[in-house]
């Protein structure tokens, strides 16, 4: 039987999204599927990879502060596609609250010490002003890759904003196991251009290093900020200086060995 829109975006959707661009491998991202039933996702996923033979692999999810976190991550582990988990952690809403967030959490960590027993990574999407709490984790756990989604959600592009956003990325830099998704930059209200977002990735990429970067499209989200031909188009305007080398890093190989898909 061929899949029905109605069951959610299919591979055709982002190849049309991803129309003039080679796109030879991808990554499928959960999607806040409903968390009592995490594992019909990588269902519906495996059954898109058997008719289309895409997406190439998967991060899926589970609630690391559940009870029945074991059995999920066992669950999760045993389709061969699964490359990683991802759980938001509990955030604030401002770096202005001090409070821990959900990456300090006792039980939190206890699911996430789990991740390393299955070879399984970790994609974190938090805001800038936990990754104090995310470089702990990396290195209290560093047989775990941790690969930040969204840069670190740089939304905030006043001064201020920019300059705390470059300190919190500089404290998880120091981590090994830490790398950077540059994805997700679209500015509320604002269209996405290469020259808003040119100084975020040099950034990110001077302080993690070409090695532990890698491009994202985050489709079809980011759509809502621009095309994929706009905003792969201004990627490629911003690191144009670089070598073809780096650049092949940036777009292809790093993401093929971060997420195993040789």
């Amino acid at each position: 039987m061929a899949l029905r829109r109605a069951d959610g975006p299919v591979p055709a959707d982002y190849f049309a999204d991803a129309a003039g661009h080679r796109v030879v491998k991808t990554v499928y991202v959960e999607t806040g599927w409903d968390p009592g039933a995490p594992i019909g996702e990588m269902r519906f996923v495996d059954r898109l990879r058997r008719e289309t033979g895409f997406p190439t692999v998967a991060v899926a999810q589970a609630c690391l502060d559940r009870d029945d976190v074991a059995h999920v991550l066992e669950q999760q582990a045993e389709f061969p596609f699964v490359r990683g988990i991802r759980h938001k952690p509990r955030a604030n809403q401002s770096p202005g609250d001090a409070a821990p967030g959900g990456m300090a959490d006792p039980k939190w960590r206890a699911g996430f010490a789990r991740l390393a027993r299955h070879g399984l990574r970790f994609d974190l999407q938090t805001p800038w002003w936990h990754l104090h709490e995310a470089a702990v984790l990396a290195r209290d756990f560093p047989e775990t890759p941790i690969i930040l989604n969204h840069a670190g959600l740089p939304a905030d592009r006043s001064r201020d904003g920019v300059a705390g956003w470059k300190r919190a990325m500089a404290t998880l830099a120091t981590c090994p196991n830490a790398a950077v998704k540059l994805s997700g930059l679209g500015v509320p209200g604002s269209p996405w251009t290469a020259e808003a977002n040119r100084a975020i990735v040099l950034t990110a990429i001077e302080l993690f290093g070409v090695a532990r970067c890698m491009f994202a499209s985050n489709f079809p989200v980011d759509g809502l900020c621009g095309s994929l031909a706009t905003i792969f188009g201004g990627f490629r305007e911003i690191v144009g200086d670089f070598s073809p080398a780096d650049r092949h890093r940036l777009f292809h190989d790093n993401a093929i060995r971060s997420y195993a898909m040789e």
